[in-house]
């Protein structure tokens, strides 16, 4: 017999949840339907979450709001207990794994903002000094997007 069976008084509904965490039913039920979070179902076949995933929802919102794709979260928390709240144990382990990612995002967010004032004076995105530029498409071999954006490459 699970938790949420045997004690229901400790399981919260999907609107409960919802209110306690500040996040809309719809994306509950869509982190569950991407394993985020877990529920069971009760006799009437409702939802019932344990208070436990309350924690892991608030780990998913700090995680979103700093840019960390769903599926970088998603193995994050496979990680972790499912049995018990993420501990400030866990949080310090989560944090450490994305700290490199997001140093090296914020590196290249401040290049590409110092960067960015050039283009915007010039105009044109054509000018030989512009870190943007890829004359007569000669980059396209090299994949999609702007290369000249990634440090150490030059046409």
């Amino acid at each position: 017999m699970d938790e949420n069976t045997s004690r229901p008084e400790r399981a919260l509904s999907v609107g409960q949840l919802a209110a306690r965490s500040g996040v809309a039913v719809t994306a509950l039920h869509f982190y569950e339907s991407k394993g985020l979070i877990h529920s069971t179902r009760n006799a009437g076949n409702q939802r019932r979450y344990p208070r436990e995933v309350l924690r892991r929802v608030a780990v998913i919102k700090i995680a979103q709001r700093l840019g960390i794709p769903l599926a970088t979260i998603h193995s994050a928390l496979q990680s972790l207990p499912t049995d018990r709240a993420p501990s400030a144990a866990d949080w310090q382990r989560l944090s450490e794994q994305w700290r490199a990612d997001l140093n090296q995002r914020i590196e290249k967010m401040t290049m590409l903002r110092d960067q960015l004032d050039g283009c915007i004076g010039c105009g044109c995105l054509s000018m030989q000094a512009c870190p943007l530029r890829n004359h007569h498409d000669q980059l396209a071999e090299q994949g999609p997007g702007a290369q000249l954006l990634e440090p150490g490459l030059d046409p």
